[in-house]
């Protein structure tokens, strides 16, 4: 891999502890918590001791003070163990940021020092049985009654579902149809009538929780209002380029692991006298991937630094999630056909990490939706 401009050695520091830590607390845990479909909650909390979690939140609220590059080197190096099990980035890249940005001063100061320790997890609560990508279709309401609001509906495929603490909701506050009465709540959720659904089974990313959601009736005081009422799709979309970004991140990292263990294995693997790597076409299949991993660190590094600089925009951000989650797919797809029989085997980690990969091109937006969006700005 090509040298990366945008890390100093402050940033070699804190990867190699972050290394270190997934070592020795993450990577052991991996087979139980892909068997349980979770992982333990004190590992959140262990995370948030190594300053693991939400990295770039102001001091004075517990967070270190950095930038998203301190986010990224944490999705980056959870990639390269090979897990989906620490869901950091909508924890750290999504829940805290509206919560920071949006949030009124007390919700700030009695939330984010506990995401930041661990010791509360947070999920984001969009995606409903009748809508994924349209968010255009939510049909949980939230009505004022006095100085609370009266929130009903139910949600899906919510990850952190099980463990979460608290919740951003999305729900109807207009009499308008479309993106103009929608508002997003800070939920606690052990409110009376927030209920767990299914924990949901998913073809890959197994030890990262799903679930359904329910809301009956859920009163939030008016105060947990998160910016304006009817203002909450602006929200979104102002905050989609870290989301989408964090995607990609994650994206290229896991695809660069693929491609690292299967390089391994061709060097090993012997077929007919030779190893696999000997092969023209091995040495060509792998000689692609390398290629467009090599462009994929150097777009993917001047789009961090653009959105450090606060300049990357809602299409540049729809562009790498849809070319990252692509080229892991790609990556893995590969992957698997160089192990043969024994890459479709569970025991085999890039058994995993192909299944682990697909969802990607769906979560945070689907491939068709990332080409709409670009496509509007041609």
């Amino acid at each position: 891999m090509i040298e990366r401009s945008l890390y100093d050695d402050t940033h070699g520091l804190f990867r190699e502890a972050v290394r270190r830590f997934f070592a020795a607390e993450l990577i052991p845990n991996i087979p139980r918590w892909e068997e349980e479909r979770q992982m333990d909650k004190s590992f959140w909390r262990r995370c948030g001791e190594q300053g693991l979690l939400c990295p770039d939140m102001p001091e004075h609220y517990g967070g270190s003070g950095q930038d998203f590059r301190y986010n990224a080197i944490v999705l980056e190096e959870t990639s390269f163990t090979g897990s989906s099990s620490p869901t950091f980035g909508v924890h750290s890249d999504i829940v805290a940021h509206y919560t920071l940005k949006y949030a009124s001063e007390a919700m700030r100061r009695h939330w984010l020092p506990r995401m930041v320790s661990g010791e509360a997890i947070g999920a984001i609560c969009m995606s409903e049985p009748d809508g994924g990508s349209d968010l255009q279709r939510i049909r949980t309401t939230a009505r004022r009654e006095g100085e609370h609001y009266r929130i009903n509906g139910a949600k899906t495929f919510i990850t952190n579902g099980i463990v979460a603490d608290v919740a951003i909701v999305a729900a109807k506050t207009g009499g308008s149809e479309g993106s103009k009465s929608i508002s997003l709540f800070l939920v606690e959720t052990d409110r009376p009538g927030y209920t767990l659904g299914r924990k949901l089974e998913k073809v890959g990313q197994q030890s990262s929780d799903v679930a359904e959601i329910f809301l009956q009736d859920v009163m939030v005081p008016v105060d947990q209002l998160l910016g304006a009422e009817n203002q909450g799709f602006v929200y979104m979309m102002q905050e989609l380029p870290q989301e989408r970004l964090s995607i990609a991140v994650t994206a290229q990292a896991a695809a660069q692991h693929a491609f690292d263990i299967t390089l391994e294995y061709v060097k090993q693997r012997r077929a007919f006298g030779k190893t696999l790597l000997e092969f023209q076409n091995t040495r060509f299949v792998m000689a692609d991937l390398k290629a467009k991993l090599q462009v994929g660190w150097a777009h993917l590094d001047a789009c961090i630094m653009a959105l450090v600089k606060r300049q990357l925009t809602t299409a540049e951000a729809a562009a790498a999630k849809l070319w990252h989650t692509e080229l892991r797919c790609e990556v893995a797809d590969a992957c698997v056909q160089l192990f043969g029989g024994y890459g479709y085997m569970n025991e085999y980690e890039i058994s995993r990490l192909w299944k682990d990969a697909r969802v990607q091109r769906i979560y945070g937006g689907t491939s068709e939706i990332m080409k709409e969006l670009i496509s509007r700005g041609l």
